[in-house]
């Protein structure tokens, strides 16, 4: 039986997921770095954009070919190698580029589920906090046409220049959602006809065998303590990616990724 749609606390400034820019305290700093991070920001109109830093003639062209089509080129300085890496993080790998940019705007919950289509899958994390594993899920998320992933407020990694580098442009493409108590916010997701799937080892059915078609929310907790017990209860069911035991587990992020292609692999095949 569907579940009887509604929508709980939309008013402004109110309800779930109150719009924010890179989800309140979530943005870190400003500088972007990377080819596909900085290329993707470029040609993104949503994406506010004030200097772009590169150091080499290769990487200025292709940034002129991007920011030339945006009206941006004015943007671009040449610069050393040097004086890209004194304005980002130590140890950043630049590929010698680098744009200053304000956070993207981020859609609340309410406006997510209120674009949802019949066919639409959304990522949750419980308290997944590593920023190169949370990048690449949203990397995957934008390559399976996923447009909104859910994190713990509290408990997880700002969008920062690492998180958007291991995302590849991604997060361009790819809502990312802040809410403060993830079971509530499953509630709200079945209430909205979504089907929540939590991934664990202990599951009884296979991520086959699971519903992944329709309206799909696919729950990932942290490495190694998997999700929380009450987050784990707020799902509809528990599935298991079937593996040999020649290793330990799926990185989360290689996870969300097989989980994804499960989804689209279903999709595909719906009548």
């Amino acid at each position: 039986m569907a579940r009887k749609r509604h929508h709980p606390g939309r008013q402004q400034g109110r309800g779930p997921g109150t719009r924010r820019k890179g989800g309140a305290d979530h943005a870190s700093s400003p500088w972007l770095y990377g080819i596909h991070a900085v290329l993707a920001a470029l040609g993104n109109p949503a994406r506010v954009c004030d200097r772009i830093l590169v150091g080499d003639d290769e990487t200025a062209n292709l940034a002129m070919a991007v920011a030339g089509q945006m009206g941006r080129a004015q943007l671009i300085e040449r610069t050393g190698r040097d004086d890209i890496a004194h304005v980002l993080p130590a140890g950043a790998v630049h590929q010698n580029i680098a744009l200053l940019a304000e956070p993207l705007e981020q859609p609340s919950l309410g406006e997510a589920l209120d674009r949802a289509g019949e066919q639409e899958c959304v990522l949750v994390l419980d308290q997944v906090t590593d920023p190169q594993n949370v990048g690449a899920i949203i990397r995957s998320a934008a390559a399976f046409g996923v447009r909104s992933v859910i994190m713990q407020d509290r408990h997880a990694p700002p969008l920062s220049g690492a998180l958007a580098k291991a995302a590849s442009g991604g997060l361009e493409h790819v809502a990312v959602i802040y809410e403060t108590n993830l079971a509530r916010t499953l509630d709200l997701l079945k209430q909205e006809n979504f089907w929540c799937v939590g991934l664990a080892g202990e599951g009884e059915q296979t991520l086959a065998d699971a519903r992944t078609n329709g309206r799909l929310a696919i729950v990932l907790g942290a490495e190694g303590s998997g999700l929380r017990r009450l987050v784990r209860e707020s799902c509809d069911a528990l599935a298991r990616i079937p593996q040999t035991g020649a290793v330990e587990s799926l990185n989360v992020s290689n996870a969300a990724a097989v989980a994804l292609y499960e989804f689209a692999r279903a999709a595909d095949n719906r009548p």
